[in-house]
């Protein structure tokens, strides 16, 4: 199963929505909590090319975008291929 990483802060109901779709699917995942880490929301901004909402999602070390973003792929069928890499 690929390496899942997600960038969330505290109260966000999007990063909240994202991590129970991970967790639905048995996925084990890495959360870093940037509430109060300016440098690693910096991190996590470089990493996602400039995009500062939250969550940040990559899987396998690739860049999936945000909730949304991350349904989205689930409603399309490719989520599941994306963590069986």
């Amino acid at each position: 199963m690929a390496d899942v990483v997600i960038y969330t802060r505290q109260l966000c109901g999007f990063c909240t929505a994202a991590k129970r779709l991970l967790d639905k699917k048995g996925v084990a995942y890495t959360e870093h909590d940037a509430t109060f880490d300016q440098k690693l929301r910096q991190q996590m901004i470089q990493k996602a090319n400039g995009r500062s909402t939250f969550p940040q999602i990559f899987i396998g070390g690739r860049h999936v975008g945000g909730c949304d973003d991350l349904h989205e792929l689930d409603r399309s069928g490719k989520l599941d291929n994306l963590l069986a890499a």
